[in-house]
């Protein structure tokens, strides 16, 4: 969720924007999307591809090879201090028995994790034979380990590894030939279909929304080895045929929202600290069940998008990821996005 551009790309940022408030929404709705229709199908919807088109999205922006200590500074002591963070506000705020278990991420923090693992892997994995397949392979296979599910987030890195290679080789122009009226017409179409299809087909509601996370095991997830590979397989043919539908459909243009996808981290970070409060503050959350209820719990997730993104927070992960800068180095901190448009 972070990545730095000459120039600015408003097809990314407007994609990142839209992924961003669906993440949020997506976490807020785990609470209660068994309440009502609309938001069961729009679990499915947001669970099947929201994070392969975010990891896609970021294996693009990862072509660069990035040395260890730069990884360290903008990942693993990011990753390092939110824990913290995260330990500070379940302990002293909410008041829930937790300990400082730095070896298994707490809520979305392993993105961050992973982030650090695909982008110190990518230019030794890539060298091997059949590197694609074999990632596909790593992420079909882990779901038969006994592991706990959320150790140093090796399921999930393994799983979602494929979108990440598969974004990583990935060039500008395919997007640009791909993007014809045509093309563009037909993704809107096989955009309802995949809709209509989620409303209507009673097969994948024999399934929870989890097989989607890649979290967790095909033992937990109540599903026989085979099984369990096949409905895998699936995922990952959904979530790159969704990722590539909306890609070549979303505006290339600048919006009012473009900017969000430059500050993706810290509304990243942000949400997930509002989310742990309600979550464990209060019952308002399980407690969305009509219409009005939805409509207005979906747009606080929007407007939490907008506040996340304000220069503050900006400013804030942009110092916690410079907490040891490079020799010489002297980063300016707090720039606004109309400021410098090299921030992402």
């Amino acid at each position: 969720m972070d990545t730095t551009t000459a120039k600015r790309d408003f097809l990314f940022d407007n994609y990142k924007a839209v992924l961003i408030v669906l993440v949020i929404m997506g976490h807020f709705t785990d609470l209660n999307y068994g309440n009502n229709a609309f938001l069961y199908n729009l679990k499915w919807l947001i669970s099947s591809f929201h994070m392969p088109a975010f990891i896609y999205i970021s294996g693009y922006f990862s072509k660069r090879q990035h040395s260890l200590t730069e990884l360290i500074q903008k990942l693993l002591i990011p990753y390092l201090v939110y824990e913290c963070v995260y330990y500070a506000l379940y302990t002293f705020i909410l008041h829930r028995p937790t300990g400082l278990y730095l070896l298994y991420p707490k809520f979305s923090l392993w993105y961050i994790l992973a982030l650090f693992a695909w982008r110190l892997a990518t230019p030794y994995f890539k060298k091997l034979p059949g590197h694609m397949i074999l990632a596909v392979a790593a992420g079909l296979l882990i779901g038969l380990s006994g592991m706990k599910d959320n150790f140093l987030s090796i399921p999930r890195i393994l799983v979602f590894y494929p979108y990440f290679l598969a974004g990583y080789h990935m060039n500008r122009e395919f997007f640009t030939r791909m993007r014809t009226r045509r093309i563009r017409i037909l993704s809107a179409a096989g955009l309802i279909f995949a809709t209509v299809f989620l409303v209507a087909d009673p097969i994948h509601k024999g399934y929870d929304p989890k097989i989607c996370y890649g979290r967790y095991n095909y033992h937990y997830l109540g599903q026989a080895p085979l099984e369990g590979m096949l409905v895998r397989l699936i995922c990952y043919g959904a979530g790159f045929a969704l990722t590539f539908l909306i890609a070549f459909i979303i505006t290339e243009k600048r919006t009012f929202f473009s900017y969000l996808g430059s500050r993706t981290m810290p509304i990243y970070i942000f949400h997930g600290l509002v989310y742990s409060c309600f979550k464990y503050g209060s019952h308002i959350l399980q407690n969305i069940n009509t219409i009005p209820e939805t409509i207005l719990l979906l747009a606080f997730c929007t407007s939490l998008a907008f506040i996340g993104s304000s220069d503050i927070l900006v400013r804030i992960t942009d110092r916690i990821s410079h907490l040891i800068p490079p020799s010489g180095n002297r980063p300016s901190f707090g720039k606004s996005y109309r400021e410098n448009k090299n921030v992402n």
